[in-house]
This record gives structure tokens, sequence and C-alpha cells, in this order.
């Protein structure tokens, strides 16, 4: 019989490598065991067909970003029924153009750093990045957002002026941003130093109702033909 190895250590037998990339092979998606992709270095192996992808490049695997379009109904962060749940391998959009190599550890540790109302659907941001986090949570007044917002109701006196620049809520002055109309049933909101969650009470404040809102852009990443219910990676160009 043949003790079990890690497969890292049968990797390292077999191509004459080291143990550090042993791991950065497996870790990159570019091992098999009996014909099945395996990305964990500590997986158990004895009398298994272990191979190497000819193809196989030694690179340190890097942070994914995924950008999802969120159907109205789940919540951007961590409740019943949470965004995160459709970030599988079976949602991945199959016109993914960003070279990225799906590799399942790009679907752990996923944050979402920039909320998204539950009502609300569109562009959604994952990560495992810390530089992207820290642009959608610190630097978050410098990224613009875009949203086109479904309303009914009669606008109220010089109400679209109010929505660029005006409104005061709690003792607060709301900061200028740009509202348009798209057509008669929608509005285009482009803003910073502003929450999604805030374009309902300001819409409210002037007499519409709002029936429905769209995330079609953050910062230069836009949602663009992305289906509801999918998610693709960001490529290694883009930048929020």
């Amino acid at each position: 019989m043949t003790e079990a190895i890690r497969l890292s250590k049968r990797v390292v037998a077999l191509h004459q490598c080291s143990r550090r990339e042993a791991d950065q092979y497996i870790e990159g998606g570019w091992v098999r065991v009996d014909g099945v992709v395996v990305e964990e270095p500590q997986f158990m192996v004895d009398t298994q067909q272990v191979e190497l992808d000819p193809d196989a490049v030694l690179t340190a695997t890097e942070a994914a970003t995924l950008v999802l379009h969120k159907p109205a109904g789940y919540d951007a962060g961590t409740g019943a029924n949470p965004a995160s749940a459709l970030v599988t391998p079976l949602t991945h959009w199959s016109e993914d153009s960003s070279g990225v190599r799906p590799l399942k550890r790009h679907l752990h540790r996923l944050e979402t750093p920039l909320s998204l109302p539950t009502s609300a659907s569109g562009l959604l941001v994952f990560t495992q990045d810390w530089r992207v986090k820290r642009k959608l949570i610190e630097d978050i007044d410098r990224v613009e957002q875009e949203f086109v917002v479904e309303i009914s109701g009669e606008l109220a006196p010089n109400g679209l002026a109010l929505l660029n620049h005006g409104l005061h809520f709690n003792n607060y002055a709301m900061p200028p941003i740009k509202v348009s109309w798209q057509n008669e049933h929608n509005l285009r909101f482009a803003f910073k130093r502003l929450s999604s969650s805030q374009i309902e009470p300001m819409c409210n404040a002037v007499g519409l109702t709002v029936l429905s809102m769209k995330c079609l852009r953050v910062g230069r990443i836009p949602l663009a033909k992305l289906p509801p219910g999918q998610w693709r990676h960001l490529a290694p160009h883009e930048h929020i």
C-alpha cells in the first residue's frame, strides 16, 4: 500500500520544483488529480495520477474583484437573502472577457464594501483586494456612482433643481449632485459623497415615489451587458 502524502509534496517530487513553486502551481489551478483540478496544496493523494498543465506558469495568485448584476430583493450584506449566494461557478457570465482564470479561491472571503439597497438592482462589487476595499470606503467621496430611478407622482415646483442641490435632511445640506430626466418615467442620478439609500427620501421630498432603481456604474466600472444574477471578474486593466 502507498502512504498518502500532500499534493504539494507529490508535485515537488514529480517536477523537481520547490515547495513554494508547487504551492503556486496548485493554487493557480494548474494541477489535476485523476483529471480533476485541485487547488488545495494540502489535498492528500496516494495512487492517483497527478498532472501539471503543460501551459502552467508560476505566478502568485492575485486577490480577486468581481462585479455582480444584483437583482432586486437580494441583500447586499449578510441579510436573509444575501446577494453573495449568487456568486457561484454556475452564475459566472459565459461572456466574461476579463482574461482572469476562474479559481475556487476567488469565491472565498469576498466583501461588499459599497452597499446597495435590497430593493435596488444593478452593479454590486465583491472583492478580496484591500486596495479596492479602501477605495470604496475611505476614498468613496471621489468615486462617482450612477443610477437610473423609475418614479411616479408629480414633481414639486423647482423639484429637479432641489434634487441637484438644495435639499436638507436632519439639518444637513445634501451635497450637489447631477440629476436629469432620462425619459418621462426615469431620472438619472450621478453623485459622489452620497449613499444610494438617500435616493428614495430625496425623491419623496419633491413629491416623487421611487418604483425601482438600478446601479449602472461605480467609478469607471459599468454594468453594461452583464445579465441579472450573473457576475464577472474585474480585468487587470480595469480600475474603479
